[in-house]
């Protein structure tokens, strides 16, 4: 197909898309032909009737290959293909204060539910979630004693091409912008080492008399998965302030939860130099667990709060006045930052060190603010170096990354490479002498005492029922994850000793 057959059919989707209109055409046009620096054509549009695109990526990769084929790109990597269809599509998308009109617009005459709907599937049509690759991703449930767990195996982001790397490693180092969350990236081009931008768009929001910002994260895990961030490049910090931030947003939108990585490392998220809070209309597992224990403080009137029955440790403070359940959430917040049990290794200062902290969730119940302050502590000692508190060296072999927000939720991310892993240990499961076969096989001998242990529990392992036993046995292992990062334990001694903390509040 030609160059301009094949750019008409990128400005009827635009059309198709409501990202343009008619009079948009011949601007849109001109600037599609300067970014692939064309002479002389005239694009036409083309119906794209029957097609059913649900998202550009099936119209780009054609003319992406037209520009490799023509000497645009300087290799035929996917960051450089990356780069180039970003700028493309930039073309198509509206300007800022036009995004933000169409969402204020949405919100005011309908309201915020049709709002973020729109926002998303606007961030869907632009490309900058990038839904032919979330759609790689391996999902599913797996029941185990505290419901059913989320678990994923994320496959959408592309690995680096090694001329990529050595390339990036050649380019001038640059401080603009400062990070991946600054609101500097709003319309950025990009370059090797820094994702091009020039499809964000963000949202404005006010949050305890401060501005951020809303956007959705390019490679979501779940429904309108957003991303909160300050306009100030600021560490993270969990404070008083924080509960109130959380507090605000899940008051404008009632439907989304909204929640804070920890702000220490090993316990907290992949960026803490900038303060930021993910969200998303999205039930989680942990926010439908049952609370085991519900019992009030004297001190702290309005509320009440419960223990909820979960692998890590969680105090789900509920009330009517968002006072009150701040003044609470700080309160379990400060008194935790200074609790020590030397029975169950929880040190809340070593030389000077903080290490306890919290991962805080909020969201609307029933008409009352909710905040889920899941107690977190970051220390690390001889027999657990990347941390008591933390995947164990037993689970490794599935996972050893640490437990951020998401999956405190009951979300587990799992690595890409556990695909092939798992489908080389189900034709060991399945072969005459399993356990032969994995000792021999490089690739998944680490796997090989948790292989013992499936072949121990299920007698009968067939073609019919192995994807789906190991499916559930990732699942456990998943808790058993979370349980490692529960500062107490589930057994006997850990729950009295959450019961002394409970008492101290």
């Amino acid at each position: 197909m030609t160059i301009d057959r094949l750019l008409g059919r990128l400005l009827q989707y635009g059309l198709d898309k409501s990202l343009i209109t008619p009079d948009d055409v011949i601007y849109c046009r001109n600037q599609l032909i300067d970014q692939l620096q064309l002479k002389e054509i005239e694009p036409v549009l083309e119906s794209l009737e029957g097609e059913n695109i649900m998202d550009p990526s099936v119209l780009l990769e054609p003319i992406l290959d037209w520009a490799n084929s023509n000497g645009l790109l300087n290799d035929n990597t996917v960051t450089e293909r990356d780069l180039l269809d970003t700028r493309l599509m930039g073309c198509l998308t509206g300007r800022p204060s036009e995004v933000i009109r169409l969402f204020t617009d949405i919100e005011n005459k309908d309201n915020p539910v049709e709002a973020t709907k729109w926002f998303y599937q606007f961030s869907k049509d632009t490309h900058y979630i990038r839904q032919d690759r979330i759609k790689k991703n391996l999902s599913w449930g797996a029941a185990t004693e505290y419901g059913e767990l989320e678990i994923t195996i994320n496959l959408s982001k592309p690995e680096k091409d090694p001329k990529e790397i050595a390339a990036a490693k050649l380019l001038e180092q640059s401080n603009y912008p400062l990070c991946l969350l600054c609101k500097e990236n709003e319309g950025y081009a990009g370059r090797l080492n820094h994702p091009a931008r020039q499809n964000l768009r963000t949202i404005p929001v006010t949050l305890n008399g401060d501005e951020w910002k809303l956007q959705f994260s390019p490679y979501v895990y779940y429904n309108e998965h957003a991303i909160i961030f300050s306009t100030k490049h600021e560490p993270m910090k969990i404070s008083e302030v924080t509960f109130k931030r959380l507090l605000d947003f899940v008051e404008r939108f009632p439907h989304y939860f909204v929640g804070s990585n920890a702000d220490l490392p090993i316990v907290g998220g992949s960026i803490l130099t900038h303060d930021h809070y993910q969200g998303g209309y999205h039930e989680f597992p942990m926010a439908v667990a049952k609370e085991e224990e519900v019992f009030q403080i004297s001190t702290l009137p309005g509320v009440k709060i419960g223990k909820v029955k979960w692998p890590m440790s969680v105090l789900r403070i509920t009330g009517k006045e968002k006072a009150n359940v701040v003044k609470a959430a700080n309160y379990i917040h400060q008194e935790w930052k200074k609790f020590s049990d030397e029975e169950v290794e929880i040190y809340s200062h070593t030389d000077g060190t903080p290490h306890n902290t919290v991962t805080p969730i909020a969201r609307m119940k029933d008409g009352e603010f909710q905040i889920d302050i899941v107690l977190r502590n970051n220390r690390t000692n001889e027999e657990h170096p990347m941390g008591i508190f933390h995947p164990h060296s037993e689970v490794h072999h599935i996972k050893k990354e640490n437990i951020g927000l998401i999956e405190v939720m009951g979300l587990a991310v799992l690595p890409g490479r556990l695909i092939e892993e798992m489908n080389v240990l189900q034709e060991a499961l399945l072969s005459n002498n399993p356990m032969e076969k994995i000792a021999n096989d490089e690739s998944i001998k680490k796997h090989s005492d948790w292989a013992q242990k499936i072949m121990n529990e299920y007698s009968d392992i067939n073609n019919e029922n192995c994807q789906e036993i190991i499916n559930l046995e990732l699942g456990k292992t998943f808790a058993t994850i979370l349980e490692h990062a529960g500062v107490f334990k589930r057994d006997d001694q850990g729950q009295q000793a959450f019961t002394t903390f409970i008492k101290s509040l």
